[in-house]
């Protein structure tokens, strides 16, 4: 007889981080425990368009709120989703 192995996924709550706008319209940095890893996320606020990973494995406050603001900043001054330059 074999034993068959079950992996449960856990998925937390997904939670607004900040908001902003660029050529596209606005998009939402979403912050979201997946398996017991903190995943930061930069997606459309309505739906429709790509969705980029930004970060994952954050421990610390301090680390997620310099990465919200790093990442804002380069938005503004981009015009459009920082992620979609490495793509």
């Amino acid at each position: 007889m074999s034993a068959t192995a079950t992996t449960e996924h856990t998925t937390g709550q997904a939670k607004v981080l900040a908001t902003y706008d660029c050529d596209e319209g606005q998009r939402q940095l979403i912050g979201q425990r997946v398996d017991g890893i903190v995943r930061i996320t930069d997606r459309p606020k309505r739906g429709g368009g790509r969705a980029y990973l930004v970060e994952e494995g954050l421990t610390k406050m301090n680390e997620l709120q310099a990465l919200i603001d790093d990442y804002l900043a380069k938005a503004k001054r981009l015009g459009y989703a920082p992620m979609q330059g490495w793509f």
